[in-house]
């Protein structure tokens, strides 16, 4: 037997067709229902097993089909289970099977048929299609009583595709894809008529007119105005953006900057420069404030200002409408920067003053702030243990630049700077360094700092002034008797910073402060150390020194014993008589 649609012409099996079962990718018809036969059941198990092999090309056979005429199996009507067998025992006494082992038959396909050439020789092999059209459509040639062959009419159902490339084009995923196209097209079309969507099928005009239009067989789809109005309308957008930025840069490139003149309307602005800024990111700051026209002017101006690249980060007070010339020369002015600048060795009077000029209050409102909200600042627990202390805050204003702004308070000012001198003190470790100094607490830490910062002149002065206060301040100092003896002490009593006066009168002063009179430390700092005195108070030099004097006022010199001491005190007289005139 021959199994159809496996040649190389269409195969006629379609899942549709109304006259077959489902025959399977083989293209055998399903054999339900069959019952083996008395007495040679294996005999058509044999075969139906044999049908349903896949099908793998061999050499053709002699005795096989003749030239252009397809197998007799080819068009088999399905009938019922007796006439099945009944044909088959024809088809067996016709063409003659061929008998092997143990008395089942089959078609060997090596029976005489008629009109064609037997040979002897097994292997040799006849070409039953040589001068065939092999793509021609064949007559299928059936057996008596068999139906005519559906598939070569026009009406006949596609060709089979395999099993995982199938798909019943129901009337439901027509009507969904349909849905979907009319959507896409509205979409694109801006609407449209149903005549517009369905293209020359009409209303539905059945699936293959809706096919057809698909592949390009109908009438093409029209288009609504709108999307060309919408592709006009994006590229004229693009065009004239691309025109405009064009012309902008042309014009920033070649021609001058925007500019005001003069020195700006009655209008004052805080404008803050950031740390880090260059000349133009200021220049962008001050145009978005409204002070300068263009930032490109202010880079020009900054440029051609010999200062113009030392302008300082903070804020400024400035007009509005400043000329970029203008901008500039207030900007390379110190004292018209908008900042409050803390030295190293302030000391807090001096601070509150600073404070009430910068934001423009009564004298005095900083330092009455002070004094009453000092619990409310921010100072760490261990300051203020002395009731003696004069200025609560005294030493934890720390000295560096602050920047103002109009939210800028004497209260904020105060926090911040408690704030800044509690955290680097917390940094350096000094409450755990106060018992390896020989002191009795972390306040003492920072008035040792305080003398040093304000007696000396650098950080080798500093740390030589700090091991003459740590010398002075032992028992076994006899020469001092534990007296400190730094004029500093004194001129902090008096607020004056003389350098000059009567020792007599500074030893008979009974003040807690005051060092000539007092052994010990004062309760309280008596200024803002810096950093460089609060290193070298916890890094002293170890030199064993007890004595200083600086002679001419610039350069310090240390001794060790009283001796040498009292010899650089008698150059020092003799220097000050001589430049008094005396």
């Amino acid at each position: 037997m021959t199994e159809y649609g496996r040649g190389p012409g269409p195969e006629p099996w379609h899942p549709e067709d109304p006259q077959y079962g489902d025959q399977g990718w083989t293209g055998h018809e399903a054999q339900q229902g069959q019952m083996p036969y008395v007495g040679g059941p294996q005999q058509y198990q044999q075969q139906f097993q044999q049908e349903q092999q896949p099908y793998y090309p061999q050499q053709q056979q002699p005795g096989q089909y003749p030239q252009g005429q397809q197998a007799p199996y080819a068009q088999q009507q399905q009938v019922p289970y007796p006439q099945q067998h009944q044909q088959h025992q024809q088809h067996e006494q016709t063409y003659g099977g061929q008998s092997q082992g143990q008395g089942q038959v089959w078609d060997t396909g090596q029976a005489n048929y008629a009109g064609v050439q037997q040979t002897t020789d097994p292997y040799a092999t006849a070409d039953p299609y040589a001068g065939a059209d092999p793509y021609a459509q064949q007559q299928a040639a059936g057996y008596p009583g068999e139906t005519p062959d559906l598939y070569a009419t026009s009406e006949a159902f596609p060709p089979p595709r395999p099993p995982g490339q199938r798909h019943l084009d129901t009337e439901e995923a027509w009507q969904e894809e349909r849905a979907a196209d009319e959507a896409a097209d509205s979409f694109l079309a801006g609407g449209g008529s149903d005549d517009d969507r369905d293209g020359a099928g009409g209303d539905d005009g059945g699936r293959g007119g809706r096919r057809s239009g698909r592949s390009g067989g109908g009438k093409p789809k029209k288009r609504s105005g709108m999307a060309c109005l919408i592709a006009s309308v994006v590229i004229i957008g693009v065009l004239g953006g691309g025109g405009y930025y064009g012309y902008s840069y042309l014009k920033d490139k070649f021609s001058s900057a925007e500019d005001f003149t003069g020195a700006g309307i009655d209008e004052t602005v805080d404008v803050e420069i950031p740390k880090g800024a260059g000349l133009g990111q200021m220049g962008r700051i001050l145009k978005d404030a409204g002070v300068v026209a263009s930032a490109q002017a202010f880079v020009d101006a900054a440029t051609a200002n010999p200062k113009g690249k030392s302008i300082q980060p903070g804020v400024y007070p400035l007009k509005k409408k400043m000329s970029a010339a203008a901008a500039v020369e207030v900007m390379t002015d110190p004292s018209k920067l908008h900042v409050l600048t803390i030295s190293e060795g302030m000391r807090n009077a001096t601070v509150y003053e600073a404070i009430d000029r910068k934001l423009e209050k009564p004298a005095g409102t900083t330092k009455d702030i002070a004094f009453k909200q000092a619990k409310t600042l921010g100072l760490p627990a261990w300051a203020n243990n002395d009731p003696k202390i004069m200025d609560p805050l005294e030493g934890f204003l720390y000295p560096m630049r602050y920047d103002l702004s109009k939210d800028s308070t004497p209260e904020s000012l105060l926090k911040q700077m408690v704030k800044n001198a509690t955290d680097k003190y917390a940094e350096l470790g000094v409450e755990g360094k106060a018992k390896e100094l020989g002191l009795d607490n972390p306040l003492q830490v920072i008035t040792v700092a305080s003398l040093v910062n304000a007696e000396g002149k650098n950080h080798d002065d500093f740390r030589k002034m700090s091991e003459v206060v740590y010398n002075r301040l032992k028992k076994t100092n006899d020469i001092t008797n534990r007296k400190i003896e730094f004029d500093s002490t004194y001129n902090y009593i008096t607020g004056k910073s003389e350098i000059n006066f009567n020792i007599a009168e500074a030893r008979a002063f009974v003040h807690p402060y005051n060092t000539h009179n007092m052994a010990g430390l004062p309760p309280g700092p008596i200024g803002n150390p810096g950093m460089d005195a609060l290193t070298a108070t916890l890094n002293p030099d170890h030199g064993g020194w007890m004595f200083f004097v600086s002679v001419d006022g610039d350069k310090t010199t240390f001794t060790k014993t009283y001796d040498e001491h009292l010899k650089l005190v008698a150059e020092f007289q003799a220097r000050q008589k001589q430049k008094n005139g005396g």
